[in-house]
């Protein structure tokens, strides 16, 4: 039986959680006595980026448990399969000739710099309900940008398995 796009979604974030989870519970806490017990001051250093780590799984875990209560309530149905939306992948070629790749994902998962491009900023909303072949041209803080999608992947596209 094939998972459904919920299941996927579900699956992939629970299987982060549990790996942090892993960390924090298992991996961590030897570090952290390892560099109490060792003690000195360049130990000391060991000793705060352990507790920095456990810190930053600590606010990991807790995104992704809040990130796995919204999917979990989402009509994943209601995203359409055939159009851009939320979970999308699409390749465009900007007007300068640059092939870009974009996934269209939550305003707190956007990371530019990776491709990461939130549904509501200027280009996720440009590129919304959009298919493949369609242009569009989209007014940016940075001055007015135009791609054409030569290829999209929605959440539905099981582009991994």
């Amino acid at each position: 039986m094939s998972m459904t796009v919920k299941d996927r979604l579900l699956k992939k974030f629970n299987d982060e959680i549990q790996t942090l989870d892993r960390e924090l519970k298992l991996e961590l806490p030897k570090e952290i006595k390892r560099a109490r017990e060792l003690g000195d001051l360049r130990e000391n250093a060991e000793y705060a980026a352990a507790k920095e780590r456990q810190r930053l799984v600590e606010a990991r875990i807790s995104m992704l448990q809040k990130r796995v209560s919204e999917i979990a309530l989402m009509n994943v149905d209601r995203i359409p399969a055939d159009r851009a939306g939320f979970g999308s992948t699409l390749h465009v070629v900007e007007s300068n000739g640059e092939t870009l790749v974009f996934q269209l994902v939550m305003p707190e998962d956007a990371d530019a710099t990776k491709g990461l491009i939130s549904t509501t900023s200027p280009i996720g909303r440009s590129l919304l309900n959009k298919e493949a072949g369609d242009s569009v041209t989209v007014v940016t803080p940075g001055g007015t940008r135009a791609f054409e999608i030569l290829k999209l992947f929605t959440i539905h596209d099981d582009v991994t398995g």
